[in-house]
């Protein structure tokens, strides 16, 4: 999924974070660390454009694992198990690739997450390198994030840092266009939060930023009718509103009723209304007919709704069907409602690890990193497992255009992606899964 490029810090839930004594100078491993990425970096960019020039698009099962095949052999170098979990025919997705690596017991238990599907492919869409800047489709979203989290790995296991570490990874197949149900097509990555206490995710990255939350989705969706007559009756106590009307004054009272909340967002994708009206609510997309004499007897409206955290969902969601239940004279309405993401809320926990990130960060001279506005970005699959543990995200390429076939990213930076990836592990894979046991929310 794409990130929104505007930052803004979360003051309140950084304010009364204390670092403490982590680092922000590189111990001597970790300088061997940054030795072993800066020397691999030709290597590193040949891998990129391997991956790259396999076609991947979501619904191309086969590209999607063939580009499982090559990090399954490269994970299996360094010690994991792979698996490739194909999913049912039913769901029309490629599967996941889940790598595991026991390390130390007693060690935090680390997710990793990636996936391996890309929104566009085919012509134009493969891998051209110009001086610093890769073009192609999932350069910056996201197989370099997944180029960045191996070579992260591989360093790691160079300086024999390696061995020690729980490490779970797990690459979707269907990210950009997850299969319904979700339930279903996210099972494994849900398994696998829970049996990990952190998780750190590789979707596209800042300098300056890192993602400590961000706002989940859901699908709402309004049936209205009305009776249908004669235009001429129109308002009259014998035929009422109409259907339009009727989902007309539902979509005013959102507007009116429900905007302002921070982080709260519902957008009205489409809207149809008529005598006949018939509705796709897979494709979204229909057809609609009728007469300019005629009061339309059905509407539908379909659209998007966005929250920080699940009490907001549900508090939007009780205030909307309230708005819904005051209906117009002669007519009716429904509104049901489709879970899709759950949002990934702001935690203290999440704050720490950040904390841990922009150490390493300014450990290797790259500067500070802070939280960006969870307004900022859009859903991602980190947010399955965020009921669960804490997390951070944002730790890939960076690059720009993701989602159109503009998408490229800065080959220079991945450098930079791939040394904080590994020292933030190699700090982190050092502590005690019991540091990790989630605190409130500040």
């Amino acid at each position: 999924m794409m990130r929104l490029p505007i930052k803004f810090p979360i003051a309140v839930i950084l304010a009364p974070l204390v670092v403490g004594a982590q680092s922000v100078t590189m111990t001597a491993t970790e300088r061997q660390l940054h030795d072993a990425i800066t020397s691999g970096r030709e290597q590193q960019i040949a891998y990129l454009e391997k991956v790259v020039n396999i076609p991947s698009g979501t619904l191309n099962l086969a590209g999607v694992r063939k580009v499982g095949a090559v990090f399954s052999t490269s994970l299996d170098s360094l010690g994991f198990r792979t698996k490739w979990i194909n999913m049912p025919d039913s769901l029309g997705r490629a599967g996941h690739l889940v790598a595991e690596h026991k390390g130390k017991a007693g060690n935090v238990r680390m997710l990793l997450i990636g996936h391996f599907d890309t929104v566009f492919e085919g012509a134009g869409q493969q891998f051209v390198r110009v001086d610093s800047i890769a073009k192609g489709a999932g350069t910056s979203d996201m197989k370099g994030g997944d180029v960045i989290m191996l070579y992260a790995l591989k360093a790691l296991k160079k300086a024999g840092r390696l061995d020690a570490m729980n490490i779970t990874l797990v690459f979707s197949g269907d990210e950009e266009h997850p299969a319904f149900p979700i339930s279903l097509s996210r099972r494994d990555l849900i398994d696998a939060g829970k049996r990990n206490d952190i998780a750190l995710a590789f979707e596209g990255g800042n300098r300056g930023d890192a993602t400590i939350a961000r706002r989940g989705a859901s699908a709402w969706r309004i049936n209205a009718t009305g009776t249908q007559s004669h235009s001429g009756g129109v308002f009259g106590e014998r035929v009422g509103y109409g259907a339009i009307y009727e989902i007309a004054r539902i979509i005013d009272g959102f507007r009116t009723q429900l905007v302002g909340e921070k982080y709260l967002t519902f957008s009205v994708a489409t809207i149809l209304g008529g005598t006949d009206v018939v509705y796709d609510t897979i494709g979204i997309k229909g057809t609609t007919a009728s007469k300019l004499n005629i009061i339309p007897r059905a509407a539908v409206a379909h659209g998007d709704l966005r929250f920080i955290s699940e009490e907001q969902k549900q508090n939007t969601r009780a205030k909307m069907r309230e708005i819904v239940a005051k209906h117009l004279p002669g007519s009716d309405a429904t509104i049901s409602f489709e879970d899709e993401y759950p949002a990934m809320s702001p935690t203290a926990g999440s704050a720490r690890i950040l904390a841990q990130y922009d150490s390493s960060s300014q450990a290797l001279g790259y500067g500070k990193v802070e939280a960006l506005d969870p307004g900022r970005r859009g859903a991602g699959d980190i947010s399955f497992v965020a009921p669960f543990i804490d997390g951070l995200d944002g730790l890939g390429a960076l690059g720009e255009g993701a989602h159109s076939p503009r998408e490229n990213t800065n080959l220079n930076s991945m450098i930079m992606q791939t040394e904080r990836a590994a020292l933030l592990l190699n700090r982190l894979g050092q502590m005690s899964a019991k540091s990790f046991v989630r605190t409130p929310n500040p």
